[in-house]
């Protein structure tokens, strides 16, 4: 054993401290903070934030709060601080301009790479035994099929949230069309639906949308409503068109974008596609994991996605 004076203990003390120190990750090794994800109610949303939660807390060491709220609600959040993230944004032009343009309290933080598609679907075999039933123009000639009680005479278009972006209201009576909107209240109430509609061969015209993990596993048509041109939905009251395309985006407070450091570079740097969000979405509903184990078994076989969102 090499004995050590006295006098020379503190600095021994300091080198070992210091050869302790440089030793730790370097996410383990900075103070970390709380990044604020708004959760909002549908499957994908859910999948997508926890592969960023999982991400921001096993990559960068920072903790993550998780908020289920109402998807129109988030934005008014951003000025105080309550959220920091919306992690999959459908449009909203008119939240964009209040929140982004006029108060600028919030930014795009990129896009996701999920592509975007709401419109109108029947089962498929009602597209097969009614070929024509596809086209907007013939659904009043099917009217009858789709009465509920809570319609009456008129047919059924079943809409899920009523805080989902839809302009069902207003394409019905725009497009004269013998229908009445019904809100289903959620997304598991629309795939319910979808998955009895497919068994039971029960009618269904349900608004629904894409990325979407139910595609996998029941099909569904399309309706072809009137073709969407750049300008054809501005007025909300006289929208007569198909739904746009949508990019979908990251949004996130302009606070967290000048002062959320790391955290803030990976939330921009992700990217992926329709599929990943899927097989996240699927194993969550279909293999009864949790959003949590979800996202482990999705990070754990796809570093070749997300290694290159890490900051270095």
């Amino acid at each position: 054993m090499i004995r050590t004076k006295t006098l020379a203990g503190p600095l021994v003390v300091a080198l070992l401290l210091a050869a302790c120190s440089s030793g730790e990750p370097e996410s383990a090794a900075k103070a970390k903070g709380t990044v604020n994800i708004d959760i909002h109610g549908w499957v994908g949303y859910e999948a997508q934030a926890a592969v960023l939660a999982h991400l921001l807390q096993f990559e960068l060491g920072y903790k993550v709060n998780k908020r289920p709220i109402k998807e129109d609600q988030s934005w008014k959040d951003f000025e105080s601080g309550k959220v920091d993230v919306i992690v999959e944004s459908w449009g909203h032009n008119d939240l964009k301009r209040q929140f982004i343009e006029d108060k600028n309290v919030a930014l795009s933080a990129g896009l996701t790479g999920n592509k975007g598609v709401i419109g109108w679907y029947v089962p498929e075999w009602m597209a097969k035994k009614y070929p024509d039933i596809t086209d907007y123009r013939n659904l009043n000639k099917y009217a009858s099929l789709f009465r509920t009680e809570k319609t009456g005479t008129a047919g059924q278009v079943l809409d899920g949230d009523p805080t989902f972006v839809t302009n069902d209201e207003a394409l019905v009576k725009n497009l004269g069309l013998n229908y009445k909107v019904v809100y289903s209240g959620s997304e598991a109430a629309l795939i319910k639906a979808a998955q009895a509609a497919t068994k039971n061969r029960t009618p269904l015209l349900m608004y629904f949308y894409e990325p979407q993990w139910l595609f996998t596993k029941t099909r569904l048509v399309k309706v072809a409503l009137p073709p969407y041109a750049v300008g054809c939905d501005d007025n909300a009251a006289r929208v007569a068109c198909d739904y746009p395309p949508y990019l979908l985006d990251k949004i996130v407070s302009r606070r967290f974008a000048e002062t959320g450091g790391p955290a803030y570079e990976l939330v921009r740097n992700f990217t992926w596609t329709n599929d990943d969000q899927n097989a996240v979405a699927s194993d969550m509903i279909n293999e009864k994991m949790s959003a949590e184990d979800a996202a482990k078994r999705w990070v754990d076989e796809n570093k070749i996605v997300w290694k290159d969102w890490i900051p270095r």
